[in-house]
């Protein structure tokens, strides 16, 4: 059997994603870029998951640590958990350039293998429009939840086409001007198109379907949170305009979800 036989879809996402590591913190929606993002982080984060109090939290698919950090500045007990040998080097250089003691670990999100019941809290960000097996993923951060624990998942209909992506076509076509060019190479746009095919949330990935799966893990009080605008206002005013209002407009939210206590 050739090497390419054993070539997954799982494989490509990984590798995708190691590809980007070196220029990952260059992106605005990345790395945080101005204190009224970083507050606008914690804002939601205490509203929905408290101080932290040194309670263990998990960040799945953690990349570069930029959650994680976010996380440990409001006193959670961070491990950061990524399957990129590449993603995971960036950030173990950024936690000791920063002095924090976030504890790194190489694994897959949809199979963490950490004990049961060994975290207070898990958050991921941009990770559940990704997934392969997004039921199968979900039963597994519930698994590894502290009864009374909870999820905060940080994600958007990503696949979702806004008002400002079509008017920002109209425009371009009504000035004779060539299709705008997005904030990836062709090529590795075309990487990323071809992942969003085979993944779970193929055709899109609207809240209430996340919630229903939520459900269907054994998640109760779940919240759908759709108020981050401070978040993404103070990221749009480093964003070129029309990248900008494409962030304004899209559909973007935060889940927070409960394991039941014993």
């Amino acid at each position: 059997m050739s090497e390419l036989s054993n070539y997954s879809i799982r494989d490509e996402i990984r590798e995708f994603w190691s590809e980007r590591a070196a220029t990952f913190d260059q992106s605005v929606g990345h790395e945080v870029f101005s204190q009224a993002e970083r507050r606008g982080w914690h804002r939601l984060i205490r509203k929905h998951l408290g101080e932290g109090q040194k309670r263990p939290l998990l960040d799945l698919a953690c990349g570069t640590a930029v959650i994680s950090h976010l996380m440990n500045d409001m006193g959670f007990q961070v491990t950061g958990l990524d399957w990129s040998d590449a993603m995971l080097a960036q950030a173990r250089a950024k936690a000791a350039k920063r002095g924090t003691d976030i504890r790194f670990i190489i694994r897959d999100a949809e199979n963490t293998s950490e004990p049961d019941e060994s975290y207070d809290a898990i958050t991921n960000r941009h990770l559940v429009w990704t997934l392969v097996d997004v039921p199968a993923a979900f039963a597994e951060w519930h698994r590894v939840l502290k009864p009374g624990g909870k999820l905060l998942i940080v994600d958007g209909n990503m696949g979702r086409s806004s008002w400002v992506s079509r008017l920002h076509g109209a425009v371009d076509r009504a000035l004779g001007l060539p299709p705008a060019k997005g904030h990836m190479e062709p090529a590795l746009a075309e990487r990323h198109r071809r992942i969003r095919e085979q993944v779970y949330f193929n055709d899109g990935m609207p809240a209430e379907a996340v919630v229903e799966l939520l459900q269907m893990a054994g998640f109760v009080d779940i919240v759908v949170d759709r108020n981050l605008w401070d978040i993404h206002l103070a990221q749009a005013r480093k964003m070129p305009f029309w990248r900008a209002a494409e962030r304004l407009a899209s559909e973007r939210f935060a889940i927070c979800a409960t394991k039941r206590g014993s």
